[in-house]
């Protein structure tokens, strides 16, 4: 018993040490946007919205955010479509070569972020493509294709094949099928890859790096802040980056739950 006391204590322990690991500075970075000192000294002087109203009244930074919800609502759309019909072919399918195509889709996000970056901006370069907004949208569907691709192949090992066969043997053609049986049950898997992908492509860095032109995101928008004299409006902008990629995270992770729960009771 006092093992068993001991044990949790220590697991209970070691949980909010990761989890302070992981979120204390994310708090300092709140605390210091509220601050009315421009210096970032500890403790704050006082707390004050003037570089709230700063950093909202910054027409750069209107403009990049803009950019970041374009090319993240890009990537996103791009991923649910390769994502979804590559889980599909993968697990619904037998063919030659079916696992060399399942590593292959799911590498890039295994790659490091400056590798694949300079071997988009290569590509791009080579056959004569400018950088642009079309290029962050293809370099971030990358690795956002791998988020849906997993969500759903997921789904569709936990679904029965015969469900989608039933449908058949009572006359419903492949369309069908998939309009009234495929479709209803991966829903939820998409929808939270989705979501996933497009948290992970709006606060996106290294492969925006090497795949922007004339446009930026927030996040590089940040780091050109940071690379001059730094302001306080930068603490503003990184905790608007926090809240909208927290937002659909927990909205996916809502999902996958509640899918789980309703499959389980199923």
């Amino acid at each position: 018993m006092i093992g068993s006391r001991a044990t949790r204590i220590g697991v209970r322990t070691a949980t909010i040490a990761g989890l302070g690991f992981i979120y204390v500075p994310l708090i300092i970075i709140v605390i210091y946007a509220f601050s009315e000192s421009r210096a970032l000294a500890w403790p704050i002087r006082g707390l004050s919205l003037r570089w709230w109203e700063q950093a909202f009244g910054d027409p750069d930074a209107r403009a990049a955010l803009f950019t970041s919800f374009q090319a993240a609502l890009g990537a996103t759309g791009i991923a649910l479509l390769l994502g979804s019909l590559a889980s599909l072919a993968v697990q619904r399918y037998r063919f030659f070569g079916r696992e060399t195509i399942s590593f292959v889709v799911i590498l890039p996000i295994a790659l490091p972020g400056i590798v694949t970056g300079m071997a988009l901006n290569s590509s791009f370069r080579t056959f004569g493509i400018d950088l642009s907004l079309f290029t962050i949208i293809v370099g971030h569907a990358t690795f956002c294709v791998v988020i849906v691709y997993n969500n759903v192949i997921a789904r569709l090992r936990r679904t029965a094949r015969s469900i989608e066969e039933a449908s058949m043997d009572l006359g419903a053609d492949t369309w069908q099928t998939f309009r009234y049986v495929t479709f209803p049950v991966i829903r939820t898997a998409l929808l939270a890859g989705g979501l996933l992908a497009f948290a992970l492509s709006f606060d996106e860095v290294i492969v925006t790096t090497f795949t922007t032109g004339g446009n930026q995101t927030l996040p590089i928008y940040i780091l050109k802040l940071l690379s001059r004299d730094p302001s306080p409006t930068v603490n503003v902008i990184a905790v608007v980056v926090i809240v909208l990629s927290a937002i659909p995270v927990y909205l996916a992770q809502r999902l996958s739950s509640d899918a789980g729960a309703t499959a389980g009771r199923a």
